[in-house]
């Protein structure tokens, strides 16, 4: 194929060296990825959405899945199989006006993106190809003259875009046809075609997405009353909600499997926590570390295995969710309030990260689905038993799920036919179970002195004097704005507050109030004592979304037709804000737009491995320097997980010989005062150590570090990149010989 290369190379040479001029060097980087293009085909997106009709949301949504999976799994993993070298890298002289990626040259990503995008906008509007055809070529030209891609580079992408995007869309059609007719027969009977038929003239074979529709699925609907009529439809907002929670599941697992994110210091440190399974902890009952050996038990000690339950419980959830509200509202809200959890980036953040929260927000679910339950029947014992149960393991989770009591209570009081269930036995079974779970961390504080107790008041200030300030509300309001989605949470406090008028009459309602207001507006109320931090509302948040949807779709059955605006809004918005949340990279690639690390919240997961790279790096080296067993010392416990989990000789000691410790402690502050193995001055006497710490600038060491040592000595100061930026700063000491 020389003679083909040597076509390629001089029809290179000729656009990239021969066509140069200033007026192209200013307008072909710009055609190529203006930063202001991307912006604003997601503002057209949402308007499309917001505003639009079931062509022009079908046309969003099938660019959405067909880009995404075509660039992700098609066009990208091609590059790196073919791995063609750049035109730049065989021609020194090329002029190269935008940066030299590092990835292959074949096919075009660009070119290959804008012609799938034409072939998409055409089968749905089919005169847009007259603009969008000349820009696609004009793009690809543009990679080319730019010195990025040789010309067959763009051939190939343009034939794989449009190839991958008519595929796609055939083989969506082909989906809604078979799926569509037997889960979706009242929209399928609407919409009998993914892509709609033009609504003047006749229809193409371009608005055909395969085969007629079945004739059985729209006459299963004759006959059909309105009562039947709404049940089925009901069920199909179930189906597509059990769908949305399918794929999400599907997502998070890849997304976690990739390692796009490193573990945070609790994900790290409760990790180190399941090597040492025990009734209770320092700081949290156990849940915590029997999940993360669940997780390991399945995928090994890596990412996927630390973080596999929090998906799945993301994904229970949402199946908690649409059984309850299709039996006591209707499916459609089963459905959004599915679509709102999952829009809500504190709730989002509990689907990926292996924290105690997302355990705690599905059982105080549970309980509260099943306390409603219970309500609903006049002498039932099974379902209270249920509640007690699922609040067991709540408080398992973390303490604050005690909460949970004062809030039934709070119901009881709002709301009187309730009380008849407290002269029955059902509540007071419930404390059973509940009281049975309490056990293993009363048994296991006992035997420690009640550290737990010291370390919960401590943590919430409780000793501090109530001087009242306005220090922290503001911070924590800021926090939960953002946390919450800005549109849920104004929803959220307006429906608080509307849903009062008819409060009596909407018992579930009033409900769903008990069971989160007394906890997010507690917390929120206790910011003038003291500091809290935005996690701690979690078990809040479902009842209080789902009380907001309640009312909002009440005022929406009143005439209110603006509600569906602004929830297309807010699940436009909450999708928008978890997506970059997931890799904040993208608002690079996007707007052009770089993060500082200082408020990237991805800081904190990004950077860990290369931390415990240069600490192994510098352990072996002052161990073969001075031929002394050296271990590695780091100045907080989740630094001291993160590194034990991303340097696999630390991880392949655990759980008997640890070769990374925390720094020691007069008293317990941390889980590895409890552990005999991590007493470093007992049992690394006369050894070496390397000390690590985060440090914004050089700072000499501790003094009680210096009393723990023959001598200390600075190996310097290290910065973290990811990417060419700077993430984190370390510092590193040189400890010889333990006293």
């Amino acid at each position: 194929m020389s003679w083909l290369h040597s076509i390629d190379l001089a029809v290179f040479r000729f656009i990239n060296l021969k066509l140069s001029n200033p007026v192209l060097d200013l307008l072909m980087p710009e055609l190529s990825g203006n930063s202001w293009f991307l912006p604003i085909a997601l503002v057209v997106a949402g308007v499309l959405v917001w505003k639009g009709n079931a062509r022009a949301r079908l046309l969003v949504l099938s660019l959405a899945l067909l880009l995404g999976i075509g660039d992700g799994f098609f066009i990208n993993p091609m590059k790196k199989a073919v791995a063609r070298p750049r035109p730049f890298v065989e021609v020194p002289e090329a002029k190269v006006l935008v940066g030299r990626g590092q990835s292959g040259s074949m096919p075009s990503s660009h070119t290959s993106t804008w012609f799938a995008l034409t072939v998409i906008a055409a089968a749905y509007y089919r005169r847009s190809w007259r603009l969008l055809l000349p820009l696609a070529a004009t793009v690809g030209f543009s990679r080319v003259y730019l010195g990025v891609h040789y010309p067959t580079d763009v051939l190939a992408g343009a034939l794989l875009g449009a190839g991958y995007a008519g595929a796609g869309l055939w083989l969506l059609g082909r989906i809604w046809t078979y799926a569509g007719a037997r889960w979706f027969p009242v929209w399928f009977a609407q919409l009998p075609a993914w892509i709609p038929a033009p609504a003047k003239g006749g229809t193409s074979r371009a608005a055909s997405d395969g085969p007629p529709a079945p004739a059985s699925a729209a006459a299963g609907l004759v006959g059909m009353n309105e009562v039947e009529l709404g049940r089925l439809r009901d069920l199909q907002w179930v189906r597509l909600g059990c769908v949305v929670v399918a794929v999400l599941f599907v997502c998070r697992l890849v997304y976690v499997a990739s390692n796009e994110i490193e573990l945070s210091e609790d994900e790290a440190y409760q990790w180190v926590w399941s090597k040492h399974l025990a009734l209770s902890y320092y700081s949290k009952p156990p849940m915590i570390a029997l999940l993360h050996y669940l997780g390991t038990a399945l995928w090994g000690d890596t990412a996927l295995g630390v973080r596999f339950c929090p998906p799945v419980v993301s994904a229970l959830l949402g199946l908690l969710l649409l059984r309850f509200f299709s039996q006591y509202a209707n499916g459609r809200v089963g459905f959004f309030m599915v679509l709102v959890a999952n829009t809500t980036p504190l709730l989002a953040a509990g689907s990926i990260l292996m924290t105690i929260d997302p355990p705690l927000v599905l059982f105080w679910c549970a309980a509260m689905c099943a306390g409603w339950q219970a309500m609903q029947k006049a002498k039932a014992i099974g379902p209270w038993l249920w509640m007690g149960f699922w609040m067991g393991l709540a408080f398992l989770s973390k303490y604050s799920a005690l909460f949970f009591l004062p809030s039934l209570g709070l119901f009881f009081v709002m709301w009187p036919p309730a009380r008849i269930h407290l002269r029955r036995r059902g509540p007071w079974l419930a404390l059973l179970p509940l009281g049975l779970a309490m056990v293993p961390v009363l048994i296991w504080n006992a035997q420690h002195g009640w550290v737990t107790v010291q370390h919960v008041s401590e943590n919430a200030q409780l000793d501090k004097t109530w001087h009242g300030t306005f220090q922290y509300f503001g911070e924590f309001t800021g926090a939960e704005f953002g946390l919450l989605n800005p549109i849920y949470f104004v929803a959220m406090l307006w429906a608080v507050a509307g849903f009062w008028a008819q409060a009596r009459q909407r018992p579930l309602e009033l409900y769903l109030f008990a069971m989160g207001a007394p906890v997010f507006f507690g917390y929120w109320l206790y910011t003038f004592h003291s500091r809290v931090h935005p996690n701690w509302i979690a078990p809040a948040v479902v009842p209080l979304l789902a009380l907001t949807l309640l009312y909002w779709e009440r005022r929406w059955r009143e005439g209110n037709r603006h509600v569906v605006r602004w929830l297309t809004a807010g699940v436009l918005l909450g999708g928008a804000l978890v997506v970059v949340c997931h890799d904040t990279s993208l608002l690079r690639h996007i707007a052009r737009v770089n993060l500082p690390a200082k408020v990237d919240p991805l800081r904190r997961v990004r950077g860990i491995s290369e931390i415990a790279r240069v600490a192994g790096d510098e352990r072996r080296a002052l161990q073969e320097g001075d031929r002394k067993e050296t271990f590695i010392l780091a100045s907080h416990y989740g630094l001291t997980g993160q590194i034990t989990f991303y340097l696999p000789e630390a991880r392949l000691g655990l759980p008997g010989s640890p070769l990374v410790y925390p720094r020691a402690t007069r008293g317990p502050k941390n889980q590895f005062y409890f552990w005999p193995e991590y007493r470093y001055r007992e049992t690394r006497k006369g050894q070496n150590a390397v000390f690590i710490r985060f440090s914004d600038k050089p700072e000499p060491p501790p003094q009680d570090l210096l009393a723990e040592f023959q001598s200390v000595t600075d190996l310097g100061y290290r910065e973290i990149k990811v990417g060419n930026q700077v993430f984190h700063r370390v510092q590193i000491f040189a400890c010889r010989h333990v006293l």
